[in-house]
């Protein structure tokens, strides 16, 4: 198995890209008679900005759900991690840039202006291209910075992010063309040139993808609901059926799931296995003012777009030299569902399983018999119910009693965030390299 970069070695070497670029032009600079602190800030300029512009880049093609970097990055759900970051890190770098460019006062007023370097005028177009670049330049930043709060706040309403969000693509355009026509004419004999026209061309790219309705397009299928359900009343079952173009699923997948125009896509796990007639089956949680209406809002015979499948939390990628455990924490569940109904094809040849769920209150909970009928026929998986409101919560420290007898331990995880985090962190003090503990990290915001 290839190991997936994680998310902040990949922008942290991505970031040190960019920075060793602006570091061989700098290298290869003569200071002339600029002073040190005018110089320290026009390289701080060129430098703040330049990781700002590359990391917008980045985040518009990551949000393109390009699939060809699924396998180097471990899966949609960590491409949509680095997209999140990697614009988080833009608009940090950008605001730099902007307290940057207003310092030139605060340099006057401490050092003089003296050792200034001069203002290149060149006149003509190209100079009205750098001041409507600038002006243009500054407003988009504000904008960035005020879709960044509006993206981490996440009581802010999904259906109106979602379109406030589609005037992402325009804001770097206007960030791509003050790039272009404010950076130092020199660069573009340089490295860093070549690389910031490589980001400004891919970022431009992505953002016409964009615009143009393209993402996804040649994974989107159109299909029926079949059934709906409530198995609890925060629980909404629904089935799909999907025409001839649906290409198929892995066990533990999720896709993008419209069942309303204006409403736009969310992403659900898929629930069920792959038996080739096209079917799939979704367990929503209520989680939000959308998915706790869902049971009223869709009906059996209507209209159902569907695009994917995405993902790596996949039945198939496990490591069959170590011992497998697998953990659920309340709607997470699902992808561990697709995987069994999976398994129940070929029982024999399912894995030895020790599966974990940790439920608020297993009395009410309608996957507690879904789970059990599902183990019941495969004899190799061990199903563990902990119900947290007798007290039977699942720890690190219950795990990791029944000892790993100095076998690898790989653990897929899928639930709530707060709760992976502490079963990670103390099952790597307890197994320390003897532990793989894998899991599923996907966040639209």
């Amino acid at each position: 198995m290839i190991p997936a970069l994680s998310t902040l070695p990949a922008l942290a070497a991505f970031i040190a890209v960019i920075a060793a670029a602006w570091g061989l032009n700098v290298a290869a600079l003569d200071g002339g008679t600029a002073s040190l602190p005018w110089l320290v800030r026009e390289q701080g300029l060129y430098l703040s900005g330049l990781l700002a512009i590359g990391l917008m880049s980045l985040a518009m093609v990551l949000a393109t759900r390009p699939t060809v970097l699924e396998r180097p990055l471990g899966g949609m759900d960590r491409i949509f991690r680095l997209h999140k970051w990697a614009g988080i890190l833009a608009a940090v770098f950008a605001a730099l840039h902007w307290l940057i460019e207003m310092s030139d006062d605060v340099i006057k007023s401490l050092y003089g202006k003296a050792g200034k370097p001069a203002h290149d005028e060149f006149g003509g177009l190209y100079e009205a291209l750098r001041d409507a670049g600038e002006e243009l330049g500054e407003f988009a930043i504000y904008l960035v910075l005020a879709m960044v709060v509006l993206s981490l706040w996440k009581r802010f309403p999904y259906k109106f992010w979602r379109h406030l969000h589609r005037a992402m693509p325009v804001f770097y355009l206007v960030l791509a063309f003050h790039a272009a026509v404010l950076a130092p004419p020199d660069y573009w004999t340089q490295p860093v040139g070549v690389l910031l026209a490589l980001l400004l061309a891919a970022g431009t790219v992505a953002s016409v993808v964009a615009l143009t309705g393209r993402i996804g397009r040649d994974r989107k299928v159109q299909g029926v609901v079949t059934a709906v359900s409530s198995p609890a009343p925060d629980v909404t079952e629904i089935v799909c059926r999907l025409d001839g173009a649906w290409r198929g699923h892995q066990a533990g997948q999720f896709a993008f799931v419209g069942f309303e125009r204006f409403e736009g896509s969310h992403p659900f796990t898929i629930a069920s296995a792959d038996h080739g007639d096209r079917s799939l089956t979704f367990q929503i949680k209520a989680l939000g003012d959308y998915t706790r209406q869902l049971a009223s809002r869709v009906a059996v015979g209507q209209a159902v777009t569907v695009e994917g499948p995405y993902g790596r939390f996949v039945l198939g990628r496990q490591d069959h030299k170590a011992r497998q455990i697998w953990i659920a924490g309340g709607i997470g569940v699902t992808p561990f569902l697709a995987w069994l109904d999976a398994l129940r094809a070929e029982p024999a040849a399912a894995p030895a399983v020790e599966l974990h769920y940790s439920t608020r209150g297993a009395a009410h909970d309608p996957f507690v018999e879904r789970l059990r009928s599902l183990c019941a026929e495969l004899p190799s998986v061990s199903l563990h119910i902990h119900d947290r409101a007798t007290g039977d919560d699942l720890t690190p420290e219950r795990l990791a009693a029944t000892g790993t007898d100095g076998q690898r331990a790989e653990v897929w995880f899928c639930g709530p965030r707060g709760f992976g985090d502490q079963l990670k962190a103390g099952l790597a003090r307890l197994w320390g390299r003897r532990l793989s503990f894998r899991r599923e990290a996907f966040e639209m915001r």
